[in-house]
Parts: C-alpha cells; structure tokens; sequence
C-alpha cells in the first residue's frame, strides 16, 4: 500500500469516528439533555438524528414511558393513633428533562426512584394520620389516593421533574403486635351482634307463635259453635222426622222401639233384668199386638 492510499485510509477512519462521535440518535421511548463540559445546553432533545460537538457535547438519555416505582411498606398512624403496615406504588413518568438530570445527580434512575418513594411515604403519612381507620381501609381510600396524587404531582415536579400518574395503595394491613386484639375485639362484636339477632328472632318468634296459638283457638271455638248448631238443627230435623213417623202409625213406632230396647238389653252375655212380669216392657212379648 502507497503512502498515499495510506493517508486516504487515515483520513477515512478519522472521518467515521468523528460521525460516529457527532451524530446521535433519540428513539420515540426516550428523553434526553444536550450537556456541554457538563451543563445543560438543550433540555428538550425531540425524537430523530441529531449533531453535536465530538469532545464537547455530550448526551444524557432517559426512559420516557411511564415508569413505577415500588415503595417499600411503611408504618403509619391513624386518626385513632391505631398502627397499619401500607404497602403502595407510584406511576411516573420525566416532565421536565433538565430538572430530572440535576435533581437525580445525572439522570440517575434509582436515585429518581429512592426519592419519590420517600415523598410518597411522606404524603401517605399526612394523609392517614387525618382518617379513622375505616376511611383507610375502605370509606376514603379512594379519596386519599385521588389527594395523595395531585399533592405529589405538584411536588415532584417542582423538586424533581416528573409527572406522578397515579398512586395506588396494594395492601393494608395490620401490624402482627395489634392484629389479635384487634381480632379479638371485632370477634366480641360480632357475637354481640349475633346475640341482639338471635334474641330478637326468639322475640319475633313468641309473638308468630302466640298469634297462632291464639288463632287455633278462635278457629276451635268457632269450628265448635258451628258443630253444635249443625248438631242442634240435626236433633231438631231428627225429632221432627220422629214425631212425624209417630204421628203416621203411633203403635208401629212403639214396637219399633220396644224391639230396639230388647235388642239392646239382651245383646251382651249373662245381662240380668229384674222387672215385675207384668211390666209394661214386655207387653209385646206378650201379646205382638200390644196388648190391643
């Protein structure tokens, strides 16, 4: 190779490492700063190919989707002074790149995390210590998060240069040292409670019980009244169809009945009767005519 072709050569490599030095690239998921010796001279680098200074510029990219942050469960304090164990996350994402790059000691994206976890602990703190914990739990959860979000919004951007989406409470719980008694004292509620049902299904219970007894009754008495009358009225029709049999054949019936009386009283087995012979009671048995 000539000397010539050489230098073409060197000059080459030259030219491609000084591209390769002075052109970057910004993707549609990023955010990136223009730094010069270390300052910030772009804060806003838009998505596409850029130039810069080979050895004088130099470009610091973060993630621009939102991103989240996993806090660590922290004990806080109610209204009540009662304990809870909150578990909790945040999403985020960078609003402003300059902010994010100093306040994180470059661009650091742990450093960014560690430092909106405490401000979310924070938040969380003030807004649990304002609430019972049945708001916490499930009356204002809601609420605390819909508060807890627009306040961290206002601070992080202002101290940090990012947009907190959302928070969002995983878990509540009760500290393992709490948790019996508290157990305990939900238990003795709800026997309680148990005991005021049950005494008043008993209650309920006496009084369906007494207006049943009491409706057997009136449903006895009036079902007793109507079998006498129908009894009554059935004596009365009976005692008119006898007058009436006797009124058509007087004697028959008196044989009728004279039968009726033998058959009843020498039916069974050794029946002894004592009546004078000339009793009335055998005056068929004497004369079938009766005696006529």
């Amino acid at each position: 190779m000539s000397g010539r072709n050489l230098v073409i050569l060197l000059l080459v490599l030259v030219g491609v490492l000084i591209a390769s030095n002075s052109l970057y690239v910004i993707k549609e998921t990023e955010r990136g700063v223009l730094l010069r010796f270390g300052e910030v001279v772009d804060p806003d680098l838009k998505p596409g190919l850029h130039l810069k200074i080979p050895f004088v510029n130099n470009v610091r990219k973060f993630d621009g989707r939102v991103l989240t942050v996993d806090s660590q469960p922290e004990r806080f304090f109610t209204q009540e002074k009662k304990a809870l164990i909150v578990d909790s996350y945040a999403k985020f994402r960078i609003a402003d790149t300059a902010k994010f790059y100093t306040a994180t000691e470059g661009g650091q994206e742990s450093r960014a995390m560690g430092l909106l976890s405490l401000r979310i602990n924070n938040g969380l703190r003030n807004q649990v210590a304002v609430r019972t914990i049945q708001e916490v739990v499930s009356g204002e959860r809601d609420e605390l998060m819909e508060a807890l979000t627009k306040e961290l919004t206002v601070v992080a951007q202002e101290e940090l240069g990012v947009e907190v989406v959302d928070v969002r409470v995983k878990q509540i719980d009760l500290p393992p040292d709490v948790s019996s008694s508290v157990y305990d004292r939900m238990n003795a509620e709800r026997e309680k409670e148990a005991r005021e049902h049950r005494s008043l299904g008993q209650e309920l219970a006496e009084g369906i019980r007494a207006a049943a007894d009491r409706e057997v009754t009136v449903i006895k008495a009036n079902a007793y009244r109507d079998a006498q009358l129908i009894r009554g009225e059935g004596d009365a029709q009976a005692t008119a169809i006898y007058a009436g049999a006797f009124n058509e054949d007087p004697e028959f019936y008196s044989f009728t009945r004279s039968l009726n009386a033998y058959q009843n009283s020498f039916s069974g087995d050794g029946n002894l009767v004592l009546v004078q012979p000339d009793s009335e009671f055998f005056r068929y048995l004497k004369d079938p005519k009766g005696g006529q």
